[in-house]
């Protein structure tokens, strides 16, 4: 037909554009839905060619299997449903969407079908990931490549090991489109949804709790936080009813202990001071210091107390301005101003990477938690010629240490850096810039001219 015909001729002409500009089409955000549109297609292409080439290992799928067939059996007391691994300790919304995959492969049987799954999984997270990054409009698109086809540690997360991190990090990527899209309710339910299925969800909390009081203040907030409450409860009842200290204690055990051989970021640190409770306190100490101090210095932007958040938007003195990055520190030409999408982004993005910068402990299949942000955290500010190579560099070194197995000195070591780094950037990087303070006119009175006189 001639609609077909004219979308075909339409594409044709998009694309020999392109190619007439393709340093622009690197360099320019604006040409992020292209890229990323050529780039999901690779994907596909590269997740098949996975599949079907490298073999599959396991390592949590069948305990997930054998924990959710317990429930499915009727087992309902949380502390008697086990794996090969051991105890489940993920909240109820996991049960439910891998009780759904148990029944889809054979009761677990059918790999390769759940690697189908899986690829699945991966292209719907990466364009919720593009949604994102064409909302902000911060990204060269080169970038992308990087983020793409360059990673084996994601493609492995996803196709080759079936975790049920990304499970939880394509629900949560789900919830900022729609609080991008100013459907808060509907985002807080989501979110939700991604903390019943993994907690490290709950990193990205301080920011949405931010940006509901900035949005609604504190009787505004409150709905939108009993949303996420309410379908904890709703998740939670079969469980709740027979045996709910031993649900609550297992789905939500913030002090569980991590076993050291695993870690990738404390490998430089002895076993004793690594289980030290100590240790753990001082990370909780830090965290919660570094959080005060982007609320106070750097989510929060207007001239008002931060206490004002509590206020209803329309009874405060001062909107918050749009967040500005530092000219000077980058030598831009003029001040940026993010966009709300950008703003409320990077509230998000920032609150979970320092999150993962004191964790106490972060395992292979948890770089999926923060890999996807990276781009947005390293490019978010003004970026100068030559300080291109040195943020592709900084990806490039982290993707190294999330790839030596098993972790060492050196690699942990070098992680740490690369966050300090990134921390770094972001804090000078979006920082206000100074106040220019101007004399006021003179008040000396004009003379007085001689024929006046």
């Amino acid at each position: 037909g001639a609609a077909p015909a004219m979308a075909a001729g339409r594409g044709a002409a998009v694309l020999r554009r392109a190619w007439r500009e393709r340093r622009a089409a690197l360099l320019e955000p604006s040409y992020t839905p292209l890229v990323a549109a050529c780039l999901c297609l690779a994907e596909g292409g590269v997740n098949l060619w996975v599949i079907r080439r490298v073999p599959y290992t396991e390592i949590d799928w069948k305990a997930y299997m054998e924990e959710v067939e317990g429930f499915a059996n009727g087992t309902l007391d949380y502390t008697r449903l086990k794996g090969d691994t051991g105890p489940l300790v993920y909240p109820a919304g996991f049960v439910y969407i891998f009780l759904g995959l148990y029944y889809a492969t054979g009761r677990g049987t059918d790999i390769r079908l759940a690697q189908y799954l899986f690829a699945g999984l991966y292209l719907l997270n990466l364009l919720l990931v593009f949604r994102i990054y064409c909302r902000t409009n911060k990204v060269p698109p080169y970038v992308f490549f990087f983020m793409c086809c360059a990673s084996y540690r994601i493609h492995s997360i996803f196709v080759l090991r079936l975790f049920n991190d990304p499970v939880a990090m394509a629900i949560l990527f789900l919830a900022i489109n729609l609080f991008l899209e100013e459907r808060w309710s509907w985002g807080c339910f989501f979110f939700s949804l991604a903390v019943s299925v993994k907690m490290n969800i709950l990193l990205f909390a301080p920011g949405l709790l931010f940006l509901l009081l900035q949005q609604f203040g504190l009787r505004g907030c409150i709905p939108k936080l009993c949303i996420c409450a309410l379908l904890q409860v709703v998740l939670g009842p079969p469980f709740l009813l027979v045996n709910p200290v031993g649900y609550l204690t297992r789905s939500f055990d913030l002090g569980r202990q991590f076993q050291f051989k695993w870690t990738v970021n404390w490998r430089f640190l002895p076993e004793e001071v690594f289980q030290n409770r100590a240790f753990h306190a001082m990370l909780l100490l830090v965290h919660l210091a570094s959080l005060g101090l982007f609320a106070l210095h750097r989510w929060h932007r207007s001239k008002e107390s931060i206490l004002a958040l509590l206020k209803d938007p329309a009874e405060r003195k001062h909107a918050s301005p749009p967040l500005t990055v530092n000219n000077i520190l980058w030598q831009a030409p003029c001040i940026c101003p993010l966009n709300a999408s950008a703003q409320i982004i990077f509230i998000l993005f920032s609150s979970n990477f320092l999150g993962v910068c004191c964790s106490r402990s972060l395992h292979y299949q948890f770089y999926v938690w923060y890999f996807h942000t990276l781009p947005y955290l390293l490019w978010c500010t003004p970026t100068a010629k030559l300080a291109h190579m040195p943020k592709v560099l900084l990806l490039g070194v982290i993707e190294l240490c999330w790839n030596t197995y098993p972790s060492t000195v050196c690699s942990s070591l070098s992680l740490h850096i690369c966050h300090g780094l990134v921390l770094l950037q972001l804090w000078y990087g979006t920082a206000p810039p100074p106040v220019t303070h101007t004399r006021p006119p003179s008040r000396r009175p004009a003379a007085v001219s001689k024929k006046a006189q």
